[in-house]
C-alpha cells in the first residue's frame, strides 16, 4: 500500500493516529490498510497504536466517528437539520478534505468493517435523526440516510456530471427539498389523523 503524507507532528499522538487512520481508510480498502501503515503515517510505533486502540476494527470505528461527526449536523430543529445535511454533501470538495463517504465505500466489502459501518449508521445517524421526526420516524431517517448515501456515491465517487454542481445552486435546493419532504410528508397510514407538531 502506498503511504499517505505524514501527519503533522504538532498534533497530540492519539489525534495523529486517528487522522492517519482516517486518511488511510479513505484512500485504501479496509483489507489493504494495516496498523503498521497507519503507525508509519502517524510517526509512531505500531505497538503504541495497539495500546491506544486495541485492534484495527476499533481504530476503524473511532476514525470513522471522528471523521463523520454526525452529531454536528443533528442539532436544532428538523428544518435546520435538513439544511445542514444538504450542505454536508458539498463540505468535502477539496483534495485536502477527508470525506467519510470514501471511508464507507472502500470498506463495504469487508464483513468486519461492514458491521462497524452498519452500527455507526444506525446508532449515530438514523437513531438520533429519528428523534427529530414524526412517525414513522426510523423509516423517515433511514430513507434520508439512503438518499444522502446515494447522492454522495454518484457525486463524489462516480462523478456523475449533473451532480457536480457546487454549493448554493439548484442541486443543493433539490437535495434540501427532498430531505424536507421526507421529513414532513404525510404517509398513507397517517392520512385522516389529526396533524401532529413537528419535533424541534
Amino acid at each position: 500500500m502506498r503511504r499517505t503524507p505524514a501527519i503533522k507532528q504538532a498534533l497530540p499522538t492519539r489525534d495523529r493516529i486517528l487522522e492517519a487512520a482516517s486518511r488511510c481508510f479513505s484512500k485504501h480498502s479496509y483489507d489493504a490498510t494495516g496498523l503498521r501503515d497507519i503507525a508509519a503515517d502517524a510517526g509512531v510505533d505500531v505497538a503504541y497504536v495497539h495500546r491506544c486502540f486495541g485492534s484495527k476494527e476499533r481504530l476503524f470505528a473511532q476514525a470513522l466517528a471522528a471523521t463523520a461527526r454526525p452529531d454536528r449536523l443533528l442539532t436544532g430543529s428538523s428544518d435546520s437539520v435538513a439544511q445542514a445535511l444538504a450542505k454536508q454533501l458539498f463540505a468535502h470538495d477539496t483534495d485536502e478534505d477527508i470525506n467519510p463517504l470514501d471511508i464507507i465505500v472502500r470498506s463495504l466489502t469487508n464483513p468486519d468493517a461492514a458491521r462497524v459501518l452498519r452500527e455507526f449508521i444506525v446508532q449515530d445517524f438514523i437513531g438520533p435523526l429519528a428523534t427529530k421526526l414524526e412517525q414513522p420516524a426510523l423509516l423517515r431517517a433511514a430513507v434520508i440516510a439512503a438518499f444522502l448515501a446515494g447522492i454522495g456515491i454518484l457525486r463524489n465517487v462516480l462523478s456523475i456530471k449533473p451532480l457536480l454542481e457546487t454549493e448554493g445552486g439548484q442541486l443543493e435546493k433539490l437535495i434540501l427539498g427532498t430531505i424536507t419532504t421526507t421529513m414532513h410528508a404525510t404517509t398513507t397510514s397517517e392520512r385522516g389523523k389529526a396533524p401532529g407538531k413537528r419535533r424541534q
